[in-house]
């Protein structure tokens, strides 16, 4: 559902939640970033920081610089301003995967939870590009809304304490990659060479908010030659402009 006129909430004595919508949709993603945009350009005093979510921005502000109600005022102002807002024209980074076997070890489940074969699932896994529709859980992971439903699949019950960096994973109708090693409960379908958090590096996350993601399948051969390229500092990531064909949870 997309709410007509945003729905502003409490969050703390600090904090603003305007929500848009409650559903995974682009339209509601890009009413939360031309918001994000038009209040960093309007500069407010007492902003101190924004927080894009799916369908949502939350938005911490200086209470000792301006009230609850003030703010919003101000919000609201803002929020009624923003169709003509123009957001940077979107990228798509190609994200090469290795799919199945060490690489991926729940590929074969996702396959027969859902009546594939496991070139079917890597197929319709990787024919499509995806909105990054934000950045959360670790620093760097992106969530990608829009994958094929009939590649669906359930979290682990129990989630593993260890996933390698790279990991590609997927969960309900979710996919992303996990950026460093951590613990996690998707289903890990391929892993990327590529690095996609460093904090020395500026920004030092690689996806970003508003851009798409295409992976491309490689074998396991390639992926190991690619991440000496990484290890080494040699190795260049391909983004190219977004070429619209019509959006659906993507494109």
């Amino acid at each position: 559902m997309i709410y007509e006129i945003p729905r502003f909430l409490a969050a703390g004595d600090r904090a603003l939640l305007i929500e848009f919508g409650d559903a995974i949709d682009p339209e509601l993603n890009r009413r939360g970033r031309r918001l994000q945009f038009a209040i960093q350009e309007a500069k407010l005093p007492e902003l101190v920081e924004t927080v894009p979510t799916y369908r949502s921005l939350l938005v911490y502000y200086e209470p000792r610089q301006a009230s609850p109600a003030e703010l919003r005022a101000k919000l609201e102002v803002l929020a009624g301003d923003t169709e003509d807002e123009r957001l940077p024209e979107p990228m798509v980074t190609e994200v090469p995967t290795v799919y199945g076997g060490e690489y991926g070890p729940d590929l074969e489940f996702v396959a027969e939870h859902n009546g594939l074969l496991r070139d079917e699932v890597i197929g319709l896994h990787a024919g499509k590009v995806y909105l990054i529709y934000m950045l959360g859980f670790i620093p760097g992971f992106a969530y990608l809304g829009g994958i094929s439903p009939r590649i669906a699949a359930p979290r682990l019950a129990t989630p593993r304490a260890r996933i390698p960096a790279g990991s590609v994973g997927i969960a309900g109708n979710q996919t992303g990659i996990y950026p460093t090693e951590s613990p996690g409960g998707w289903r890990l379908i391929g892993r990327t060479p590529i690095e996609l958090f460093h904090p020395q590096k500026e920004p030092p996350a690689l996806l970003r908010m508003g851009n798409y993601v295409r992976f491309v399948p490689i074998p396991a051969e390639e992926f190991r030659r690619m991440k000496e390229e990484v290890e080494q500092g040699t190795y260049r990531v391909k983004e190219t402009p977004l070429v619209r064909e019509g959006e659906s949870g993507g494109i």
